[in-house]
């Protein structure tokens, strides 16, 4: 599992690639959780295009960011998941909390325009 970060305006980019399951998340959530604090961005998007499995830890591991960033007034966005990891998204019922996105800079330009979708 990797993960760059980058911030765009009032939102942090978060690139995840790999797998997320347990140990993985593990090890992203104190790198990630340090950088919202340190960087103060109201929003948060997870490109998930280089993600090839993610299971319920990574489930977890999002829905802990985006209570987190929920909490401060900003929205979580998930951008360009393959099918097999959108499916279990949907599954989880995430994007009822989340919008979903094609590709990371559709989830930019709807976080930057106020919209949710």
């Amino acid at each position: 599992m990797d993960l760059d970060i980058d911030r765009n305006g009032n939102a942090l980019v978060v690139r995840l690639q790999g797998e997320i399951d347990l140990c993985a998340a593990e090890a992203l959530r104190p790198r990630l959780d340090k950088e919202i604090e340190r960087q103060k961005a109201k929003h948060l998007v997870f490109n998930l295009r280089s993600v090839e499995f993610i299971d319920s830890s990574g489930i977890g591991f999002i829905l802990g960011r985006y209570k987190r960033v929920k909490a401060q007034g900003g929205k979580v966005a998930l951008a360009g998941p393959n099918q097999s990891v959108r499916r279990i998204i949907e599954l989880s019922g995430m994007y009822k909390l989340m919008e979903g996105y094609a590709n990371e800079a559709e989830a930019l330009r709807s976080l930057e325009g106020g919209k949710t979708g």
